[in-house]
Parts: structure tokens; sequence; C-alpha cells
């Protein structure tokens, strides 16, 4: 899949490239045909810069090379001017980068350029589960009446209250701050509460303001990370451990082994290391959690995690019931 997506990028930037040089050879074209002086000039300038390298080679004075210089100077304002007398822009016949800090090659020098990273979010988004799950899963679509007003005996506020305290958590500080904090979030609880759902809605927010957001079920992730570990895949380890926002849905529901618990420690303890923000989902409560997990997993989780219990009815039910009376 990663392999898939750099494949895909670089053609991606080798077509931006091909279609700009057409641009340019079209603009060329039109210029041409317009304003010929103008293409007069730029052969001529284009004639001297090439001289002048060679010029210095062969040793020619310094004076000599200060006067070509000098005319390649003349020659570039008469083409300007021209350009603009006749309401074309000055850099018209010249390429048109999309970025320009990297020139429309996705890299300066060996680092992967900041479009690159924009690329691969839209890329994505558009190729994985994201895409359908977030046209119908976003805070467009949250409703807090779904959630129960009723108190019970074990909790202190009711359903509907903690979601709207999670929910301002989340609008209010979490998403507005996510550049400068290195908030990592833990929602556990039952099923139907709404972890999944609001999980969504917070990819949902970041991936729309260009972040890379990388969602994986605990079975898909403990997948990768078997490959990463007996395909030696750097590609997909570098992804999961620099993507902005690694989402982990449904903790516990994987085959839990020696394995399995070691590399997801690992993970975890490498992103931490990078600040590099994690929310995990589960429906497991704090001591199952500890039952299942090594300590150093579940001290991670704790002591790195701001915690979220979610609670009260199943939501799903609900809006199951709702539909089929409608």
């Amino acid at each position: 899949m990663i392999k898939g997506y750099q494949q895909k990028i670089t053609e991606l930037y080798e077509k931006i490239q091909e279609d700009e040089k057409k641009a340019l050879r079209n603009r060329k074209e039109e210029i041409k045909l317009t304003v010929p002086k103008v293409m007069e000039l730029d052969n001529e300038i284009q004639k001297l810069s090439i001289s002048l390298p060679m010029s210095i080679l062969r040793g020619i004075p310094e004076e000599e090379l200060n006067a070509v210089r000098e005319n390649i100077t003349t020659l570039r304002e008469k083409k300007y001017e021209l350009l603009t007398a006749n309401g074309y822009p000055m850099d018209y016949l010249t390429l048109h980068y999309q970025c320009t800090k990297c020139k429309d090659t996705g890299f300066i020098g060996n680092k992967k350029c900041s479009c690159y990273k924009s690329k691969l979010v839209k890329l994505y988004y558009q190729t994985s589960e994201l895409e359908n799950s977030l046209h119908n899963c976003n805070f467009k679509n949250f409703n807090i009446n779904l959630f129960s007003s009723t108190y019970d005996n074990n909790h202190k506020y009711t359903q509907k209250k903690n979601m709207e305290m999670i929910y301002e958590f989340i609008i209010g500080g979490y998403l507005p701050n996510f550049e400068k904090s290195n908030t990592n979030l833990l929602f556990y609880g039952e099923s139907g509460t709404g972890k999944t759902f609001l999980s969504w809605c917070i990819a949902k927010e970041l991936l729309d303001k260009g972040y890379l957001v990388i969602y994986k079920t605990s079975d898909e992730l403990i997948k990768d990370l078997r490959s990463i570990a007996l395909e030696n895949n750097s590609t997909l380890l570098d992804l999961l451990i620099n993507c902005d926002l690694l989402i982990i849905d449904d903790l516990g529901a994987e085959q839990v082994t020696d394995f399995t618990t070691n590399e997801l420690f690992n993970l975890i303890n490498k992103k931490l290391l990078n600040n590099k923000k994690m929310l995990i989902s589960t429906n497991l409560n704090l001591l199952e959690i500890s039952n299942i997990y090594t300590t150093r997993l579940y001290s991670r989780l704790l002591g790195n995690f701001k915690l979220f219990k979610f609670y009260g009815d199943d939501v799903r039910i609900k809006l199951n019931i709702s539909k089929k009376r409608l």
C-alpha cells in the first residue's frame, strides 16, 4: 500500500512537470505570434548565458565578462518591458512552479518537501476507507441529543453531560492547539458510546487542515508491525511513527501475544519520544487493559495519555431503531 502511494506521488510530480513544460512551450508559441521581438531577445539572452561559462573557462578578461553580464541584464530589461507593455507578466516565459520551494520535485535536497506531505495526505484520504467513513462521521453530524440524560448510580454525570464535556475539550482545546500540543488521547469504555465516531470527527478536521492522519484498527496495525519486522519495511515504519496523528481503533480486539504487545509498546514509545500524537480507542476498561497488556505498556497509556471514559446507552442501537421508524 505505502509503496503504491510513493509510486503514485512520483507519477503525479512527473505529470505536473510535464504539464508545465507543455504550458511553457505554448506560451512561447503565443509570444512568437503576438510579440516576436520578445522571443528574439529571449534567444539572444540564452545564447549569451550559455557562452558566459565557456568564456570564463577560456580566461577572457574580467572587463569583457562584465560587459557580457551587463548586456544580458539590458536585454532582460527590454524583454520585461515589452512583455508588460503588451499585457503579459514578466515571468510569462519561465516555468511556473506549483511549489517554488522544491520546484515541483517533492524534495529539497534529500528531504521531502511540505507539498509532498500534502499530496500524501490527499492521496491517503482518497484511497483509504477514511473518505467514505468521514462523509457521514464528522462534527456536522454530531448529535448530542442521541446521548441519554438519565443519571445512573455509577457515574457523576449523565451520558449526555459526559459527552458534552468531551466534545468541548476536543473542539475548544485539543483541535485549536493541535500544532503546539503533545496531548495523546485514550478513549475507553463500552461499545456503541461514540468513541469511534468521535475519532472519525477528529480525523476529518485534521485531514482537512492538511495534517497526515493514519487510521488503523488494532488488528490492521499488528499486521503492519509484523510486515515491518519480517520485511524490514522502513517506509511503513516511518509513516506510522512520523504521521501527525495515529489513530488506533479497538485496542484489545487484536490477537494478543508477546510479539504484539512488545511491538505495540515499541511503536507507542517511539511516537512518544518523537512527540508524535496518538488517539487510541478501546472497549476495554482500565482494569482489563492492565490485565491484558504488560505493565510498561499500561504505564505509558496512563502516564502519557489524557483519558476519557465513555459510558451509557448504545447509541448505535438508538440510531438503528430511529431509522426503522422512518
